[in-house]
């Protein structure tokens, strides 16, 4: 089997490594893939920008032409935006078959508003919302309901579109940031003004395949991974600007089982019947974003894919055969897919540029001690990294702000942080930094 993958951060080259260890893929095609991909046992990058036919072509169209250039008999779509731009409906209509909802489930995430009002339409249990497209309305919510509260963009904004504002002045500010200064673009002209939940922050990535055929006959389902836990600060101690990630870990022992008992009963249970009354072709992945609070776990976000970096720590500890699982999520046969976990923990700090998130400079060639980290049984997966073709070097250089993640499994938890961290030891470039606290108490984000 062939497989195409859309993407080129941390979370794809997971994919795609995860992917070439089943016997039943003969080649993965990385679009347009990274450093990490380059290298990858049966892995092949495809840049449509380099190429003469594809260049000129949106991403969307690109894929879906390489895709059939290519033969592939499967295609796993890694990102959010071409999955809202309708890439799954434009291969599905090419008949590849795909992982990655069709544009209407991708705008769960796509959409703030849109995900709200599915919430509450569903009795999904998530904090209490209104949404503005004025600004003079907007601003008067937030003065009448005070702080704490959370700002949200409507669109997609990369992770910058979401202020959790400890004060009156900062939320009043957040509001003249993303409508009127246009600080997310267009993504802020319509707001939703949550309340703020107290709790501590996880993640559930899970595998969907709701069709309206299933859904006739009891197959559509989502199934849940082990709970994960991402660290968005940049600091130690959950101090510092936010991120995209600065690591993650999996599962979480502070997760106990009547956690994710309420999880399925309010949470997952009326998001399926939601995505069935709505004759949704979701087949893919979600990526709950959920707030452990005093009266159990309530909704933050829907993202419509594997969430990063919580895919470099949850996908090493996947005991069953992905592309298996793929192809069961993309063939409407997950309800009959029995999922399989490894015992342990998975630990996954992220190295990052220096001035991350702010601005950081490039090219800086990254150097490993293969030996060093053979020896931790370690996996680095490349987020933000490219082969440097410069003189024909062949080595790798950061080209991004998260640079990569060193992802390594333990028997229990000690023993994969230990792992992790001797691992990222054996990896150096000018400017690397990283918390050196993933996973330890005091180091997950709480409000």
């Amino acid at each position: 089997m062939k497989v195409i993958v859309a993407g080129s951060g941390g979370r794809e080259h997971a994919i795609a490594y995860t992917l070439a260890k089943s016997t039943a893929v003969k080649e993965v095609i990385c679009v347009p893939g990274n450093g990490g991909t380059a290298f990858e046992r049966k892995c092949r990058n495809v840049n449509p920008s380099e190429r003469e036919d594809t260049k000129a072509l949106s991403f969307k169209e690109a894929f879906v032409k390489i895709a059939r250039e290519e033969k592939a008999d499967l295609a796993v779509i890694g990102p959010e935006d071409p999955l809202a731009d309708g890439i799954a409906d434009a291969l599905w209509s090419a008949g590849i078959p795909t992982v990655g909802p069709k544009a209407q489930g991708a705008a769960l995430e796509a959409s703030k508003d849109v995900a709200k009002v599915f919430m509450n339409k569903y009795g999904v249990a998530c904090a209490e919302s209104e949404t503005f497209t004025d600004k003079d309305a907007a601003l008067a919510y937030v003065q009448k309901k005070g702080a704490p509260i959370v700002i949200k963009a409507d669109g997609l904004a990369a992770g910058k579109g979401v202020v959790v504002a400890k004060t009156l002045e900062e939320a009043l500010q957040a509001v003249h940031d993303l409508m009127e200064d246009g600080k997310v673009g267009n993504a802020g002209k319509k707001l939703v003004i949550e309340e703020y939940l107290q709790g501590v922050e996880i993640s559930v990535l899970a595998a969907v395949s709701v069709t309206p055929e299933n859904a006739k006959n009891g197959k559509a389902t989502i199934v849940p991974f082990l709970p994960a836990r991402d660290h968005k600060r940049l600091l130690d101690g959950a101090l510092g600007p936010n991120t995209g990630g600065m690591g993650a870990v999996c599962p979480l022992s502070d997760v106990s089982k009547e956690t994710m008992d309420l999880f399925e009963q309010n949470i997952l249970q009326p998001t399926l019947k939601g995505m069935i009354a709505e004759g949704m072709d979701y087949r893919g992945f979600i990526f709950f974003g959920l707030m452990i609070t005093k009266d159990g776990p309530k909704a933050l976000e829907y993202n419509v894919r594997l969430g990063d970096p919580e895919t470099q720590a949850v996908l090493p500890l996947m005991k069953s055969d992905f592309a298996a699982l793929c192809c069961a999520i993309a063939g409407e046969e997950l309800a009959d897919f029995k999922l399989t976990w490894e015992k342990g923990f998975q630990v996954a700090p992220v190295a990052v540029s220096g001035g991350y998130p702010g601005s950081y400079k490039k090219g800086m060639e990254i150097t490993i001690n293969d030996s060093a980290l053979i020896a931790t049984g370690a996996k680095i997966f490349i987020a933000g990294a490219v082969v440097d073709r410069r003189n024909n070097s062949g080595s790798l250089v950061t080209s991004g702000g998260r640079v990569l993640a060193c992802s390594a499994h333990g028997d229990t938890f000690d023993d994969a942080w230990n792992k992790a961290y001797t691992a990222l030891k054996a990896v150096s470039f000018t400017g690397m930094q990283y918390r050196k606290d993933i996973g330890l108490p005091g180091a997950a984000e709480s409000n």
